[in-house]
């Protein structure tokens, strides 16, 4: 007999639906009225309030400064980089009008209020930000100039999924502005590095880093570099990317200094962000068949107190205690903020109560009864094992810092260990297509590749297979390329990915 789960269908069943009811039944995000926009509810907002925070606190602490720029973008300004404004021009949301006029009762655009220059709403923002930098700096004394925004972007869909893909998303994006290539470079890695750690220590994600190939760098680059995530599917997300942007944005906005000669240069520039795609990763990386699985660092709440009260006569006791219990966890320290902690009060039977956090992925729920009280005891479940267990009190509060770290590591550790099981070393073209074949087959294929394009693009096609990154280093000695044996020093990370 299958065994009952929370949710339903299982992974194993049908994932991508799997992935739709764990977001549902957490209650984190809903589909609008806009097609392809999502809606973000409270506690899903929650979380990415609170990867932004501890992200915000890094970049500062590299010297970077918040800004923000425009929505709009003169369709003029994505003209200026060719390579650039062809890579999004299928994605951009065009404002023609700048007013509405009722015509046989229906309201219209008016054609009198036709823009003399269509906008673009911001698909990235390289371009505005490059105008003004262009009038911010003067001189060498200017850079490097650091700037982040945190704002929403548009890119037009026509397959959305919540979180994933949807036409308009939250991001953090940076842009910074150099005198020479290699301070600028050291920008770009110090931003990867910055992410991987974020992604490793806060969301408890390994994390692959690499740079794409020509084909799938960022429109305009002249490199990208990017970090890769493998889901419980087998397929890959890629996190966040880093890009070197060399001079050719600069050259566009016309982005010049004058150097300690005098003489006019351009600056290098950078740009590098992540988006609210970073939840959909936590979904699909740690939730289980019975819902969401958060990592202790980013949930909304460290601990939820549901009070059990079978008899009005103990009602009175039962909530002063966990009132007194929830200042007392307020109280503690856990990575630089005070522990969130919740007592829920809903009218709804005991069951049903903790089955509803379980779904939404509390780190540690509590459940406190007369009894409990009586005992001196708390009776706690852990939400990455579902594993319950009783301390008593002063046990329980000295230790909820170490339980909270132990989920958060064993959230790394478990992720890690699936990364590396389903991570493959192929060195055979057919070996290789039997495993992008097979639906059951699942997981990064690592092969030797001379970075062929039309080798790539007939991946793509058939396989629905693209190189999620090649390797920083390449190795030493030449190797065969696994699909036409040419000597290659190029090692590349392949997968199916979202």
């Amino acid at each position: 007999m299958a065994k009952k789960t929370a949710i339903n269908p299982t992974r194993d069943q049908n994932y991508p639906i799997w992935y739709q009811e764990v977001i549902k039944h957490a209650d984190l995000a809903d589909h609008s009225p806009v097609r392809g926009c999502m809606v973000i509810k409270p506690y899903g907002y929650s979380i990415w309030e609170n990867l932004k925070n501890i992200l915000n606190k890094k970049i500062k602490d590299t010297g970077h400064e918040n800004a923000y720029f425009p929505l709009f973008v003169p369709l003029s300004f994505l003209e200026k980089e060719a390579e650039h404004v062809e890579g999004f021009a299928k994605e951009c949301a065009v404002v023609t009008h700048h007013r509405l006029e009722r015509k046989d009762g229906k309201l219209v655009p008016a054609e009198s209020a036709k823009l003399d220059e269509p906008l673009i709403v911001r698909p990235t923002s390289e371009m505005i930000i490059g105008a003004m930098f262009s009038k911010w700096i003067e001189s060498y004394r200017d850079l490097p100039l650091l700037i982040n925004q945190w704002a929403n972007i548009v890119r037009w869909e026509m397959r959305t999924r919540l979180f994933l893909r949807t036409t308009e998303f939250l991001w953090q994006e940076g842009h910074t502005a150099h005198s020479s290539k290699s301070e600028a470079l050291e920008e770009v890695f110090k931003i990867l590095n910055l992410y991987k750690d974020f992604l490793e220590n806060y969301l408890a994600i390994p994390t692959l880093i690499g740079k794409k190939t020509k084909l799938e760098k960022f429109p305009g680059a002249e490199d990208t570099y990017c970090l890769e995530n493998m889901m419980q599917d087998g397929k890959a997300l890629q996190a966040g990317t880093s890009h070197f942007l060399g001079q050719n944005f600069s050259k566009s906005s016309n982005i010049k200094y004058s150097d300690e000669n005098g003489d006019l240069k351009y600056a290098w520039t950078t740009s590098w962000g992540v988006t609210t795609r970073l939840i959909g990763s936590i979904i699909m990386v740690h939730s289980d068949d019975n819902g969401l699985v958060l990592p202790p660092k980013i949930a909304p709440l460290e601990v939820v107190i549901l009070p059990i009260i079978h008899k009005e006569e103990t009602k009175d006791h039962v909530l002063n205690f966990c009132m007194e219990l929830k200042e007392k966890l307020n109280q503690i320290a856990y990575h630089s903020k005070k522990l969130d902690v919740k007592i829920d009060l809903r009218d709804m039977r005991g069951g049903e109560k903790k089955w509803s956090w379980i779904k939404k992925g509390c780190p540690i729920i509590l459940e406190i009864g007369p009894k409990d009280i009586e005992k001196n005891n708390i009776f706690f479940t852990r939400r990455d094992t579902l594993e319950s267990n009783s301390l008593s009190i002063e046990d329980f509060l000295n230790n909820i810092s170490k339980i909270l770290d132990d989920i958060q590591k064993k959230l790394f550790e478990r992720a890690s260990k699936f990364l590396k099981e389903n991570t493959f070393k192929m060195d055979d073209k057919k070996e290789f297509y039997n495993f992008f074949s097979k639906n059951k087959n699942k997981g990064f294929v690592e092969a030797y590749f001379c970075l062929d394009e039309n080798e790539e693009e007939k991946l793509k096609k058939e396989l629905s297979v693209t190189v999620r990154c090649l390797n920083l280093k390449e190795s030493e000695k030449e190797e065969k390329c696994i699909f036409c044996s040419k000597s290659t020093k190029s090692k590349a990370i392949f997968a199916k990915a979202y």
